[in-house]
């Protein structure tokens, strides 16, 4: 349960992800920076190590969604859909992120939708699988938004675009204020269908920001419902060098 929304911007993209659990889960950390294979990655993650969503040195950001439309669920020995993240986290390339997941024991990892962001060619490229295949989708270099929701899945995309066409009219549009005012949004009602989302055993619980422009990327992150946040609770990454 999920709202990812990308915006084109000057000189580069903001990227803004709306994470949606059970209340009873254990929250998640807040984002760090790690080295892997000689890489920097930043991200937030989970206690056991997963993580839904993101950014390397490049500029490169990746961000993870269920796909609950999908019924079938896997069977044994389930692996953990946070590992694909972290797998893929530090390639430069579509290419390079596709090799990375063929290593991934997909037959164990339940539905997901993936999706890769690479400023350099302005690529988005999106990887779904569905238990029984890996499928590549090629998005355009535009503005856009990806939704799912374990709670009627398709009236929460559509109600959610719909407030997000609606959003697109307004003068700031483009903005990071803008882009933070959506996701605290309880359009058309706080509920299962507004992108800040809230039910009685399920809520957004934590809001993530990626924002890069020219050589820097900043990943800014809140640990609550978005609606609660104010510009100056955000935990903040310090700039990535690209």
């Amino acid at each position: 349960m999920c709202t990812v929304s990308f915006l084109v911007r000057k000189n580069g993209y903001a990227l803004a992800m709306n994470r949606d659990e059970k209340l009873s889960r254990i929250p998640g950390l807040p984002p760090s920076k790690k080295i892997i294979h000689g890489r920097t990655v930043v991200s937030p993650s989970e206690p056991g190590g997963g993580s839904w969503v993101a950014l390397n040195d490049s500029g490169v950001a990746f961000a993870l969604i269920n796909w609950y439309s999908i019924c079938t669920q896997a069977s044994n020995k389930t692996v953990s859909r946070g590992v694909v993240v972290n797998t893929i986290s530090t390639a430069v390339t579509p290419k390079l992120a596709a090799v990375a997941l063929a290593r991934l024991p997909l037959k164990q990892v339940n539905p997901f939708r993936l999706i890769g962001f690479f400023p350099a060619t302005h690529e988005i490229i999106g990887w779904h699988w569905d238990l029984k295949k890996l499928v590549r989708k090629n998005h355009p270099w535009q503005t856009q938004q990806w939704i799912s929701s374990g709670f009627d899945e398709p009236a929460a995309q559509r109600i959610r675009r719909e407030t997000f066409r609606h959003a697109l009219k307004q003068k700031s549009a483009g903005s990071l204020g803008w882009l933070r005012r959506l996701h605290r949004s309880h359009t058309p009602a706080a509920g299962p269908f507004s992108i800040c989302m809230h039910r009685a055993d399920a809520a957004t619980v934590s809001y993530t920001e990626i924002a890069m422009a020219s050589r820097t990327a900043t990943m800014r992150h809140f640990d609550g419902a978005p609606c609660d946040c104010g510009d100056r609770t955000m935990h903040a990454i310090s700039p990535v060098s690209i």
